[in-house]
């Protein structure tokens, strides 16, 4: 028998055990004898040659006898063939969760550690992909078919990520995020989107945080929800609320601001599990003028469209006074006096971000390793901030510290008015003697005012209006006489 036989595992095709002798030959299962000793032929053995060769071994895998007597050229490419597939599918069978596994760069370190000819990546890709497919879960397609219990349930770190479930949501929050939830709830700012949510369910939904000494937004939980009704909401805010509670001994936490788009569902949800929360709607919404003068400049302005016949903007007009005069607190959609966090962007640059992940709508097990992924990347994120290890880069100048430096000059200018005992009508004169109005398309202004470019009475679009209103110049105005 030779001498320093080197030998590998892998299998064939038909998934039966395959032995292969010095990278050089392979031989596949015959049969097994009555001493548990195993016998392989040459897999050239039922093809042309005719190959007689074969090697038998133990239940350890020591050979016992080997017949070399092979009659045809050795093939390393079609062994390494074998190999890299074999290879490949094993660390395949060996994850517990397959989505993470990338094909590509698997090959290309088996490929490395084989040392010897391998196959071209093309060879074996389709091979490969159906190995991976079959490792998969099987898809859920109703609410009914998630289960209560799987191993996709388990952070990275090896922690409960689902908190509840039931027929009309499923909420993942880790440990971590619950402690961001507890820790930093100054603003929470929530949103949510249909592009990535599951087919047989409506939207995925999204509660972030700021912690304000690393000037960085961090994500508190997801959940896939059927429905965006207020009770669904009333019962995620419930269960936040909960697991908060129950990994702080009880201590009652409350978010002090709630950012959302204007939705009354989430507004209304938030504001019976949280009843001392504010509302906060986001800026593409909100105006920032004084809300004492606001009415005051509504009739101003409904005067002079009516005087100047401007029949679009009237409609405009009334949609803005049943909505945001009567049927919404001014409070909870000015910013006037807290401008720190003017959009809900915290929470929809991360639907975007996911949006971009998927170019279709994923499956509901693929859907949860993602985001399980991202609450690690964040863990990891927070980690090394807390520690100091990663430098906290100063943001820019962004939209709400240049719209704080107008309002600032806006109550400075008040101010002179207030104490140059200026009566009421003299403050909305000064009001009304900046204002402007700018039809604008989206968020870009294509017309303005004789005072430059002008912020403030930022309104909601109607889908079947135009315009937007807006008040306070960039440019100093002349304070009256």
């Amino acid at each position: 028998m030779e001498e320093n036989l080197i030998i590998d595992i892998s299998e064939s095709n038909k998934g039966k055990e395959q032995i292969i002798i010095n990278k050089k030959y392979k031989f596949n299962f015959s049969y097994k004898r009555k001493d548990n000793s195993k016998v392989y032929k040459c897999t050239e053995y039922k093809k042309i040659n005719k190959c007689k060769s074969f090697i038998i071994l133990n239940d350890k895998k020591e050979i016992l006898k080997y017949n070399s007597s092979h009659n045809h050229p050795e093939n390393e490419y079609d062994v390494s063939l074998s190999i890299m597939k074999h290879k490949i599918k094993d660390g395949i069978e060996k994850s517990s969760i397959p989505f993470g596994i990338k094909i590509k760069p698997l090959y290309n370190k088996i490929s490395k550690e084989m040392g010897l000819i391998c196959p071209e990546y093309n060879s074996i890709k389709s091979q490969m992909s159906r190995n991976l497919n079959k490792k998969l879960p099987s898809n859920v397609t109703t609410f009914a078919e998630i289960p209560s219990e799987s191993e996709y349930y388990k952070t990275r770190r090896g922690e409960n990520f689902m908190i509840f479930k039931n027929s009309n949501l499923i909420i993942f929050q880790s440990p971590f995020q619950a402690k961001l939830f507890r820790e930093y709830n100054d603003d929470i700012f929530v949103d949510g989107t249909f592009f990535i949510a599951p087919k047989f369910s409506y939207q995925v939904f999204i509660t972030r945080t700021y912690a304000k000494e690393l000037d960085s937004f961090y994500t508190t939980s997801f959940a896939i929800l059927k429905n965006k009704e207020q009770e669904t909401y009333k019962m995620l805010f419930e269960k936040l609320k909960k697991n908060a509670n129950t990994c702080n001994n009880n201590i009652r936490i409350e978010p002090k601001n709630l950012h959302c788009d204007f939705e009354r569902a989430i507004s209304k949800a938030a504001k019976t599990i949280f009843p001392n929360t504010n509302i906060k709607y986001s800026i593409s919404n909100l105006p920032f003028i004084n809300p004492e003068y606001i009415f005051d400049i509504y009739v101003i302005i409904k005067i002079k469209s009516i005087k100047n016949n401007y029949c679009q903007f009237l409609k405009f007009l009334e949609y803005f006074y049943k909505t945001y005069l009567i049927d919404y607190d001014m409070k909870i959609w000015n910013y006037y006096n807290n401008i720190e966090h003017i959009t809900n962007n915290a929470s929809e640059s991360l639907n975007n971000y996911l949006n971009n992940l998927f170019p279709t709508k994923p499956s509901f097990y693929e859907l949860i390793d993602k985001l399980n992924e991202l609450e690690h990347l964040s863990y990891y994120d927070y980690q090394r901030k807390i520690r100091g290890i990663w430098k906290i880069k100063k943001r820019a100048i962004n939209k709400a510290n240049e719209i704080s430096v107008l309002i600032e000059r806006f109550k400075s200018i008040e101010a002179k008015l207030i104490d140059a005992k200026c009566d009421r009508n003299k403050i909305i004169n000064f009001i009304e003697l900046t204002s402007s109005v700018g039809v604008i398309t989206g968020r870009n202004i294509i017309e303005v005012g004789p005072f430059g470019y002008h912020y403030g009475f930022i309104i909601p679009r109607d889908r079947n209006l135009d315009a937007y209103y807006m008040i306070v110049s960039e440019t100093e105005p002349r304070i009256p006489q």
